[in-house]
């Protein structure tokens, strides 16, 4: 099998895997009981807590575990507006966010919010000079990603914020991080961010578990309320195995990012080499000073979600757009704002490299997709 999906999910590191079958046969106990089983395993969460935030160069009470990036954008989001409704009704965004930042959006628009879309260039970074433009005293919250799940395109939110609290220092900074932990390098300080969400299952970690830095003297209201738990943010008996699960890959993620990154490079490099020697009119939408663990790919005159058909047969495994977007007939808004011509947007694939890929796996992948295309060609032609 040659896995090239890893925006999608990631699979679990084994040294994860181990933690989470330790913590559901052996520390099993609920971490608010008064006993001292229970005290062992808050202790064990308080470890996972600050691997998660030395990960991203935050503080350990900084750091609230959730269910996922969708769910930490949801309490962000949500959390900020309701705190500032009294301050003005202008929120700012990017034209092409995740669904779980395009949706609230949505919803406050129709509940009467401003709601401005930043427009972006070629390469799918905000535009600058319109943000300038449009942020005011009365805007209460922007919310940027910082790399694109599609594209992987880097955007400069330290330089957004720096302009958004020159204007208005009451506005609150969100960013979606889901796509660029463990992808380069992370520090919520350096942002100067209010929130910022990031998932577990995007650094080899288990699925259903993200985090949430919020900003120690940063007040928001929470969405779920109960027992108290992550200091009332987020109520609910927790996760213990995803926690620990969790955790563990923001250890290993921080200790072995540098080596990380470099290989994503060199894969990256590799990659782009073959297709040049063997792949005819395409293009690479991917900006160069993006991440190196994606790059999206349009091929002309195929189908995208054909190709990956064909391409699932060997047990090789890419998509068309990101995975919680792709599974049905919509269409990319990404590739519409970036102004990509419509032949080249229905052939649009994105691969998504990990820490395990090998050249041998490039070597493979691009033999058969250059194979498929000439075939689907002939077809399409």
């Amino acid at each position: 099998m040659i896995y090239l999906d890893n925006c999608a999910t990631t699979k679990p590191d084994k040294e994860v895997v181990e933690v989470m079958m330790k913590a559901l046969t052996d520390d099993f106990a609920n971490p608010s009981s008064l006993h001292s089983f229970g005290l062992k395993v808050e202790k064990e969460i308080d470890i996972a807590r600050k691997n998660a935030a030395d990960l991203i160069g935050a503080q350990s009470d900084e750091i609230y575990f959730t269910s996922g990036g969708t769910e930490s954008n949801n309490i962000a989001v949500h959390g900020a507006i309701e705190k500032n409704k009294r301050r003005g009704k202008k929120i700012i965004t990017s034209s092409i966010e995740h669904a779980s930042i395009d949706d609230q959006f949505k919803h406050y628009k129709e509940l009467g919010y401003e709601v401005v879309y930043l427009d972006v260039d070629k390469t799918g970074a905000v535009d600058i000079e319109k943000f300038k433009k449009e942020m005011n005293e009365d805007t209460i919250l922007v919310s940027i990603i910082y790399v694109h799940n599609e594209l992987g395109t880097v955007n400069n939110v330290k330089e957004i914020f720096e302009i958004a609290k020159s204007v208005n220092k009451n506005v609150f900074c969100h960013v979606d991080g889901v796509q660029s932990v463990g992808k380069i390098p992370v520090n919520v300080k350096e942002i100067g961010c209010d929130t910022f969400s990031f998932s577990s299952h995007k650094i080899y970690g288990p699925k259903g578990m993200g985090g949430l830095y919020k900003k120690r003297d940063v007040n928001i209201d929470s969405l779920v309320i109960g027992g108290g738990q992550e200091k009332g943010l987020r109520s609910g008996t927790e996760n213990v195995p995803g926690i620990l699960g969790f955790g563990k890959a923001c250890e290993l993620t921080k200790r072995d990012l540098e080596k990380r990154l470099d290989h994503a490079r060199e894969i990256k490099e590799y990659l782009l080499e073959k297709l040049n020697n063997n792949l005819e009119d395409y293009k690479i939408n991917t900006p160069e000073n993006a991440t190196n663990f994606i790059v999206s790919l349009s091929i002309l005159d195929i189908r995208a979600e054909v190709l990956l058909h064909y391409l699932e047969g060997d047990e090789i495994y890419i998509s068309t757009a990101s995975a919680c977007t792709s599974n049905g007939t919509h269409k990319s808004t990404t590739l519409k704002q970036i102004g990509l011509d419509d032949k080249y947007a229905e052939g649009t694939i994105r691969i998504c490299t990990s820490k395990d890929t090998t050249k041998e796996d490039i070597d493979v992948f691009v033999d058969k997709l250059v194979e498929y295309v000439d075939e689907i060609r002939k077809i399409m032609r």
